[in-house]
């Protein structure tokens, strides 16, 4: 070897030497992270994902979507995965599991809570999946603008579908999940027996008759952010939509926006790997790192979501950036849960295709 050679050897030699060891070097891809986008997104890039990549050297490229597994199963049946890791609500997360479409993830590979106590012990009961926990309870509710409606305000979810006495148009999510719950529970259906009635076909026929008393004056949304706008539009009187993203107009944009907790459909989210990323080994450390009670307990100083592991809420205090308390805001608090319906994702998992054919049928019509 030349004297040149040997020398040019020796100086990458002693510049990769230099160079910190963070678990990924500089060229590696970056890894795919799916989304809700808006708000919510932010929160998770405020929360960890800024600092999963300082402290892994992995960056992330965040795309968005608006939930649903076809586009996973498209790319995991064509051998053609170009997403890494996708937030699913917790009955997709269940089905993608069961069809084969989401990688494994053993519950006791992940970090204990800050006092040592395991992670299957720390996850609230209910939020753990074969293949990831949810990380975070949020809730579909409806909310109106203050300054929009006069005299006596809504306060029911019978309120919601009563055109006589809130007359105007409402927001509502282009999916049969949470609809057919609310329907029910405005047709004087009690909490404890909405799926029972739901799971019978005069309980669907139900749902969807009350459904038509409103569908005429209805006005589709499909992403997240979307509704606070309907709402500041004046574009709706009323609109169903994710509590956090009512929150964080109210707190970052001082939106006069009321939000009405009663029949509140509380529900779970989480991180998913999608079988057969080649980023196998980065994709499980994110998921592991976003499903630390740190990680959790960020997010919720940025959005009110709760943290679904026990040890997350006390780290969580006021809002990060407004100083806002956020427990008052809080799908979980004791002042918001006591008229919530708890999704029951195994129903779901079970009836979702069947209800959404039977949903787009109705949307036809």
């Amino acid at each position: 070897m030349s004297n040149v050679r040997m020398l040019a050897c020796a100086v990458v030699a002693a510049v990769v030497a230099m160079v910190p060891w963070n678990g990924a070097f500089a060229e590696d891809p970056p890894l795919t992270v799916v989304s809700w986008g808006g708000s919510y997104a932010r929160a998770c890039v405020k929360g960890y994902h800024e600092r999963f990549t300082a402290e892994t050297g992995i960056a992330i490229n965040l795309e968005d979507y608006n939930g649903g597994l076809a586009q996973i199963r498209a790319q995991v049946d064509v051998g053609n995965v170009y997403w890494d890791v996708v937030d699913l609500e917790i009955p997709d997360l269940v089905r993608g599991c069961d069809e084969g479409l989401l990688e494994y993830l053993e519950i006791d590979s992940l970090e204990a809570g800050p006092d040592g106590t395991p992670a299957a012990e720390d996850f609230v009961e209910g939020t753990v999946t074969d293949c990831g926990p949810a990380t975070i309870f949020y809730s579909t509710v409806y909310a109106y603008n203050d300054e929009n409606i006069e005299g006596e305000k809504p306060a029911t979810m019978a309120d919601f579908f009563d055109l006589e006495k809130f007359p105007g148009r409402r927001g509502m999510r282009r999916s049969p999940l949470v609809n057919l719950e609310f329907a029910l529970i405005a047709d004087g259906v009690s909490l404890d027996s909405v799926y029972a009635i739901l799971d019978t076909p005069e309980g669907v026929d139900r749902a969807f008759r009350k459904l038509d008393t409103i569908k005429d004056q209805i006005i589709w949304w499909e992403a997240g952010a979307q509704p606070p706008q309907m709402l500041a539009d004046g574009e709706v009187v009323m609109t169903t939509a994710y509590n956090g993203r009512i929150f964080n107009a109210q707190v970052l944009e001082d939106q006069p926006f009321v939000i009405v907790w009663d029949g509140q459909v509380l529900d779970t989210g989480g991180l998913a790997i999608v079988a057969g990323t080649p980023r196998l080994e980065a994709a499980r450390r994110f998921v592991h790192f976003a499903s630390t009670s740190r990680a959790i307990a960020d997010v919720g100083r940025y959005i009110a979501y709760s943290p679904t592991r026990k040890s997350a809420m006390p780290l969580i205090s006021t809002h990060a950036e407004k100083g806002v308390e956020m427990n008052p805001h809080m799908p979980t608090s004791e002042q918001n849960v006591s008229r919530a319906l708890h999704n029951n994702w195994e129903w779901w998992s079970d009836h979702g295709d069947e209800m959404n054919e039977r949903f787009s049928t109705w949307l036809a019509r």
